[in-house]
């Protein structure tokens, strides 16, 4: 940095953090500016969190420095660092589901009168602050009543609300739409005004470009340079956050569409109704719709998740049930859930048993586990899809957010499905691993598997899709063809439209 922008709210350097035997961060560096958006880059496992929870005061590095305000900084827990001025938007949400969104809100800053709560008060600040936001929910709902991107809106408000002078933002657009996105940048807009400094982690590079000003790159735990944002380009940024060029992120191969898999007639259930398509063998069908327009609710209740009202489900022309999960497993069906932690994942089992866990009916047919079996095919999913970790026995729980989303999409490929449904399957996922899942996703269409990709991202959307699907307030509303989208006949404002009802 040139003298002039030595003017900074935040500074690391000579940052060392291990786990054990890992060393997760390595004399990494960091320099804040007030009033500014810095994006924060790097693959999966580059110690992004990792120096951020050390900012919060999850973790206490081994050595190096920390200035905030020019002054040596240290947290010793997340209170004591709210008490500071920095609060962070967390990318694995920890809901307890039996709180009010005020509650949550709230939380250890309760809204006292003497010695009693004050729940009218703090029901009241806590909807002004809700209407402010543009967030369409009674402040006395309860948490477990809201969709995962209603959660995170509820955890970004909720950081916000702390009226801090830095904000970490740790992939805060990973589960909403596009016009929740732009309410979020909306509000970074107004805060960066106010001369709040925003630390913002994404794997979306569009966003990266629109929303920050400048930009650190971390690559395996180091740091590797800090750019102005219009010094760069994203194809540079990329380079540099993985070591080497990354052809496409939507490698998607055109390949032979054969007989029909699965199709579905009249499909109602909670949050959609009369739902029918058909998807064919080797062909990705992308369904995207605004969150809660029924996209991820009517593949829940065809995976057996979610009670069906109504409808018909046919696989390779015959009728079938599927009143549970177990069911569509059995039928040869897998699902990747957007909520990996509660649906897709025993967090304290290790990596080789949750790739192992759906597959072990087909695969140790035997009354005892073969275990030097199953470690020799979990090993070969998890080297497939690039799980980063020191051992198949760790715990899932131990890895970042998108190596857990790769264990999640490796056990579903060891499962070699008919038909495999994808719920926002790159969430949390760095853009080197997003490229190596969508090429993934082609290899196995082109063997012939049936795939449902649901995805917030339109770029992906547009990039991976055979055709796309739009629904709409709990309809399917449109579908477009691959051939319409790469003539340039269709946008992504068209699908925009599209998912408004327009």
């Amino acid at each position: 940095m040139s003298e002039q922008d030595k003017n900074l709210i935040f500074e690391c350097s000579g940052v060392y953090k291990a786990f054990g035997g890992t060393q997760a961060l390595q004399d990494v560096q960091l320099q804040v500016k007030p009033g500014s958006v810095h994006a924060l880059l790097g693959e999966n496992g580059a110690g992004k969190s990792t120096l951020m929870k050390c900012i919060i005061g999850m973790y206490k590095i081994d050595r190096g420095t920390m200035l905030y305000n020019g002054e040596p900084y240290m947290a010793r827990s997340t209170s004591e660092a709210l008490g500071k001025g920095i609060s962070m938007i967390y990318q694995e949400l920890n809901i307890e589901p039996f709180l009010s969104i005020a509650d949550s809100i709230f939380l250890h800053r309760e809204f006292v009168s003497g010695i009693f709560l004050s729940k009218k008060k703090q029901n009241e600040e806590a909807q002004r602050i809700l209407d402010d936001f543009g967030f369409n929910k009674k402040a006395t709902t309860l948490m477990g009543e809201l969709t995962i991107a209603q959660c995170q809106m509820v955890e970004i408000i909720k950081a916000v609300s702390y009226q801090a002078n830095i904000i970490i933002m740790d992939e805060p657009t990973s589960s909403l739409d596009n016009t929740e996105t732009e309410r979020l940048f909306k509000v970074i807009r107004e805060l960066r005004a106010k001369g709040v400094a925003i630390i913002y982690i994404s794997h979306r590079m569009e966003e990266i470009f629109e929303v920050c000003d400048e930009v650190s790159i971390f690559r395996d735990g180091r740091y590797v340079g800090y750019y102005e944002i219009g010094d760069v380009t994203q194809d540079q940024l990329i380079s540099l956050m993985v070591g080497r060029s990354v052809e496409s992120v939507f490698p998607k191969v055109d390949c032979p569409i054969g007989d029909e898999a699965i199709r579905v007639e009249n499909l109602s259930g909670k949050g959609f109704s009369d739902i029918s398509f058909s998807v064919r063998k080797g062909e990705i069908v992308g369904l995207t719709g605004l969150v809660g327009s029924g996209r991820s609710e009517s593949m829940k209740a065809l995976f057996g998740l979610d009670p069906l009202a109504s409808g018909t489900i046919y696989l390779e022309g015959e009728e079938v049930k599927i009143p549970s999960p177990r069911a569509a497993i059995e039928l040869g069906i897998g699902m990747v859930n957007e909520d990996r932690k509660n649906y897709g994942l025993c967090l304290h089992r290790s990596v080789l048993e949750n790739i192992s866990l759906p597959n072990l009916r087909a695969s140790q047919p035997k009354l005892f586990l073969n275990k030097k079996r199953e470690a020799k095919e979990g090993g070969d999913i998890a080297k497939m899809v690039t799980v980063k970790c020191r051992s198949l026995e760790d715990t899932v729980y131990s890895l970042s957010g998108g190596n857990q989303q790769k264990v999640v999409v490796g056990k579903w490929i060891m499962s070699q499905p008919k038909v495999l449904i994808l719920d926002e399957p790159t969430r949390g996922v760095d853009v080197g691993a997003k490229a190596e899942l969508h090429a993934l996703m082609s290899k196995f269409a082109a063997e012939g598997m049936a795939i449902i990709m649901i995805s917030s991202e339109l770029p992906e959307i547009m990039g991976m899709s055979d055709r796309v699907l739009v629904y709409c307030e709990g309809k399917l509303i449109g579908e477009i063809m691959r051939a319409d989208i790469l003539s340039g006949k269709i946008t992504q404002e068209d699908i925009l439209q599209k998912e408004f009802g327009a």
